[in-house]
């Protein structure tokens, strides 16, 4: 492994890095566009204003969804706009990782000119980062998963990233 300047490494599996500048401005894109479990849980703790929205169909809402969130299936999405206040930004999430219904759902919101962000992981990693949780029969209490939330004496605490 050579390198060859700031961002190339010749023989390395990590291929070429980005020049800063570049790689800067694709990371404030990103962050633009996407949250996290932990940051929409901060958020809401400071009494921000936003709309939290899950796009999940209404089983998977019966199932287990973020406390906080409101429920707007991804395909009634567009019929039900007018109950979001357009001053107001959105937050959306589907199941998990493996899911693009958070991303469908936020494309469609800023094709119709409402400020958006996708949030990571979805419900998956809100409730395995032991974040409020209910169901249809109400409360869900689930410990974190230490694999996605640090966690002291059995407790999630901010991992402060």
């Amino acid at each position: 492994m050579t390198a060859v300047d700031s961002t190339t490494v010749v023989g390395s599996a990590l291929g070429r890095f980005a020049e800063p500048v570049a790689a800067a401005e694709h990371f404030a894109r990103r962050l633009a566009h996407e949250t996290d479990p932990s940051d929409v849980a901060a958020a809401l703790e400071a009494g921000e204003r936003f709309h939290f929205i899950d796009v999940r169909s209404r089983e998977a809402w019966d199932q287990g969804h973020a406390a906080a969130a409101t429920h707007i299936p991804r395909g009634e999405l567009a019929g039900r706009i007018a109950e979001l206040d357009a001053g107001i930004p959105i937050v959306v999430y589907c199941w998990g990782p493996a899911c693009n219904g958070g991303t469908k759902a936020a494309h469609l919101l800023a094709s119709l000119g409402r400020p958006v962000k996708e949030m990571l992981g979805g419900f998956e990693y809100w409730a395995r980062e032991g974040l409020p949780v209910e169901g249809a029969g109400g409360p869900i209490h689930r410990a974190a998963d230490p694999l996605t939330a640090p966690v002291v004496d059995g407790a999630a605490i901010s991992c402060d990233c």
